[in-house]
Parts: structure tokens; C-alpha cells; sequence
């Protein structure tokens, strides 16, 4: 854990006690600070007192003694409506934080020349936190990875001058994070997602340039879609340092994905630095897109082409992200089994429905806004759809006359009948492929207990064996 030590000696407001709530109440307090904790849960209020941490319902704080108020980052802070204790903060003129800001100013307090890799985007932030994790560790760094993606960011090690950190960043933590400063910042896409919490896209797409607003040495910025674009170009016109990178255009400057390889563009002049070909965990437009912005991050921090390049093909890639987990032989060639279970919205989808053929696709779950109609032009790859969660019948009504489907309700039942389908089309590859575009929340607490049921089921089958 890293102590907080910015706020010693004062009064520190926490409100929501789950897994990062807690941490940063912990870490305040091992900094100094007086800390008081609160959550609408009763049952999260006792596990914070069980650790020693004092809670006191926040109504009844004297908000003039206060310093900060820590808020989780799932907690409303504008939509749909602030959460009353973001009321009384800024009633009382107190500014409201999360712990990535706790993490930024005791980062900037500390003093220590460590580098900072912030990440951010609607689709492909964990692979690419992932990925350049894997790359600084290949070129022998002790690079730390946390923050929206496993372990929060107070958990991991204290700062020291030969570590660097790798943090992917929700758009909740960048509303509450007004000091991220990265030294290289990263945005990969935009796309509708979160509306609830940021009232409309264009909200959103701007919290989500703030994380590369404040790069230090370079905004790595993926100009795939308008959002983006216009980011990357406001940033220019304001003297920013910006690096374009593209999976779908050949940039004069920038970094970009042409067929399999990664090159930079100077002048027009283009020069080759990295081969995906054959690493199948880099496979699709949308990993070229992640590995493109990875490989100018670490290029931006002094890596060589041929120690990235080395790490690339070494990248094992992400758990429930286009994990290719077994394989099972048939008489005309071999089924993959494909869990894409952090595939919770339509766009998400579109990557692993863009990268393979002959799709015996599961999908359905919570539903997302939008479901699936804009996957259109992928269903002429999917040879079944097998529907599962909540989201079935409305899936079912968009496939109807388009895509063959069949109504499974549940995953198990859906992984039957597509391997069963699958065997008996007689095609060379055919992939079974949970990718639900929607969340998990109706059947499984989260995409990962859904994947790891995906997982288990798929390897439990006869004649299954693990896919290398």
C-alpha cells in the first residue's frame, strides 16, 4: 500500500467503502490524515470499522473542518443526480477526489522520477495496460500495473525512482482526478458507453480527453473515430505534444497499422517498427489499434524497436479478452473456443466478430443501449447466434431473417448446443465465441465469473484440449 501522506494533519471525508473506498481510507490514515468513512451499506460501514478505520455518517459532519471528500468512483458525482454526499461537499465548498488523485499527489509529493503510463478509452484499455506492462517488464523494468484494471492504484508499490506505473483510467476516476498528470497519456476511442453517469456522449468524450490533456511527454491518441480526432486536434492547437496513432488510415505522422505490421510515419516517410504476424494474442484491427499505442507509449519512454518487438511476441494477452482457451478436434479440422466475456457492449463485440469467420456466436446478458443492431455488418460471420440473459428476445427480434439463432437462455446450455453445431458443419475452423455485448450483472456478479463459467465449461467438454 502507498501512505497518503498529502493530507496530514486534516480532516479527509470517505464516502463508499468498497474494495478502492477502503484503500484509500487505509492509505490516508497510514499518511497522517483524520479519517472519517461512511457508505449507504451498513454492512461495508462495519467491514471499515472491523479495520480500524472511523465512520461517522457524513449528514452529521461538520463540513467547514474538512479537507477532501474521497468519493469511490462508482458513487454519481453529476448524473444521473450527485450523491447527497457530493452535495454537501460542494455546498460546503470542499473538493471532491477519488484515489487516482490520492495516488497523483502523493506521486508528485514523493518526488521520485517514476514514470507514469495513464490509459484510458471506451474499449481496449486493458489489453493495452496489459500489453505495455508486459513490454516495460521484457526490457527489464519494474513496471506496476493497476488502477481500473485488478489492483487498485494505492495497493501497488510505494514509489521509488527505478519503477514505473501502469494504470488503466475509467472516466469515473478521471472526473475525480483533476491532477493526472502521466507522463505519457493515452486514448484509444470514444464510443457511447456510460451515459448514465455523463448525461451525453460529448460529456463523456471529455473527461476522456483530460487524461491526455495533461501528458507530460506525449498524448498517444488513436484517431480512429470523431471523437478522438477532434481531441488530438484541439490538443495541437493548444501546443500539446500529440502522437496519432491509426488501425484504419496511413497518417504522414504518427504511428500506424499496415496489414500486419506497425510503422511510424515522418514527413510521409515511413518507417517499420513491429510485426504482429502470427501473435495470436495481438490478432484483429482492434488489437493492431492497442499494440500500435502501446508500442508509441514505450517508444515515448526510450524503448528500443527490438526489445518491444521482442515483448510482443511474448505477450500471453488478456484473460476474457479474445482468450483463445481450447481447442477440440473434428473430422474436418478444429473447433476454438474464444472467451471475449469483457466484450460488454456492442462495440466490443465488433472486435472479436471482425476477427475470425464460420462465428457459432453466444451473446445476451444485462443489456447496453443500442444492443446489437449496429453489428450488422459482422452477421454475414456468424453462422448461429445462441442467446442467453435478459437480452435474448430483444437480440432474437434484431437477428430475426438475418442470423439463424436459438434461444439458450443460459451459458452452459448455449456452449452445448454451439459446439454441437459447430461439429457437425463440417467446416476447417469454426469458432465458438462468448462475446456477449452486454453485461453480466443478470446472471453473474461480473465479466470475469462469467468468463472464468465460459472457461470451465469449454474445458469440462470431451476431446477439449487447452489452446496454446
Amino acid at each position: 500500500m502507498i501512505p497518503v501522506t498529502t493530507f496530514v494533519g486534516q480532516t479527509v471525508a470517505v464516502f463508499g467503502l468498497g474494495s478502492s473506498g477502503l484503500l484509500s481510507a487505509q492509505a490516508l490514515a497510514a499518511g497522517g490524515a483524520d479519517v472519517i468513512a461512511w457508505d449507504d451499506s451498513e454492512m461495508k460501514v462495519e467491514v471499515a470499522k472491523a479495520a480500524n478505520i472511523k465512520t461517522q455518517n457524513l449528514r452529521e459532519l461538520d463540513w467547514s473542518k474538512v479537507g477532501a471528500l474521497v468519493l469511490a468512483p462508482g458513487v454519481p458525482l453529476t448524473h444521473p443526480q450527485p450523491h447527497w454526499s457530493a452535495v454537501l461537499a460542494k455546498k460546503a465548498g470542499v473538493e471532491i477526489i477519488g484515489d487516482i488523485e490520492l495516488f497523483c499527489l502523493q506521486r508528485a509529493m514523493s518526488g521520485a522520477a517514476c514514470p507514469l503510463v495513464a490509459i484510458t478509452g471506451t474499449n481496449g484499455k486493458s489489453t493495452t495496460t496489459a500489453l505495455i506492462t508486459h513490454l516495460l517488464k521484457s526490457a527489464g523494468i519494474d513496471a506496476q500495473m493497476g488502477g481500473n484494471i485488478g489492483v487498485p492504484a494505492l495497493q501497488l508499490a510505494n514509489f521509488a525512482s527505478n519503477r514505473a506505473y501502469v494504470l488503466e483510467v475509467s472516466s469515473y476516476q478521471i472526473d475525480l482526478a483533476p491532477s493526472l498528470k502521466p507522463t505519457v497519456g493515452i486514448l484509444l476511442n470514444v464510443s457511447e458507453d456510460h451515459l448514465d453517469r455523463h448525461g451525453t456522449i460529448e460529456n463523456y468524450a471529455a473527461i476522456k480527453t483530460l487524461l491526455v490533456a495533461g501528458a507530460e511527454e506525449a498524448a498517444v491518441i488513436a484517431v480512429d473515430d470523431r471523437y478522438t480526432r477532434d481531441a488530438a486536434d484541439r490538443l495541437e492547437r493548444a501546443g500539446r505534444k500529440v502522437v496519432r496513432v491509426s488501425a484504419e488510415s496511413r497518417l504522414r505522422e504518427g504511428y500506424y497499422a499496415d496489414g500486419t505490421r506497425i510503422v511510424r510515419a515522418r514527413d510521409g516517410r515511413v518507417h517499420p517498427v513491429a510485426q504482429l504476424a502470427g501473435i495470436g494474442s495481438l490478432r484483429g484491427a482492434h488489437n493492431a489499434q492497442n499494440a500500435a499505442c502501446a508500442v508509441a507509449a514505450c517508444r515515448a519512454l526510450g524503448l528500443e524497436i527490438e526489445t518491444i518487438q521482442k515483448g510482443l511476441v511474448s505477450f500471453p494477452g488478456l484473460a476474457h479478452r479474445m482468450q483463445q482457451v481450447g481447442c477440440k478436434k473434428t473430422s474436418s479440422g478444429s473447433i476454438l473456443f474464444v472467451n471475449d466475456s469483457k466484450a460488454t457492449n456492442a462495440d466490443s463485440a465488433a472486435k472479436a466478430l471482425g476477427s475470425f469467420n464460420d462465428i457459432y456466436w453466444i451473446a445476451g446478458g444485462k443489456p447496453k443501449t443500442g444492443g446489437i443492431a449496429s453489428l450488422a455488418e459482422f452477421f454475414p460471420r456468424i453462422k448461429k447466434a445462441y442467446l442467453i440473459g435478459e437480452a435474448a428476445q430483444d437480440f432474437a427480434n434484431t437477428l430475426d431473417g438475418k442470423v439463424p439463432y436459438e434461444i439458450t437462455g443460459v451459458l452452459d446450455k448455449a456452449i452445448e448446443a454451439a459446439t454441437r453445431d459447430a461439429e457437425a458443419a463440417g467446416t476447417k475452423e469454426p469458432v465458438v465465441l462468448l462475446s456477449p455485448a452486454c453485461a453480466s450483472f443478470d446472471q453473474y456478479p461480473n465479466f470475469e465469473i462469467r468468463g472464468k463459467a465460459f472457461v470451465d465449461a469449454v474445458m469440462a467438454l470431451p476431446g477439449v484440449t487447452a489452446a496454446v
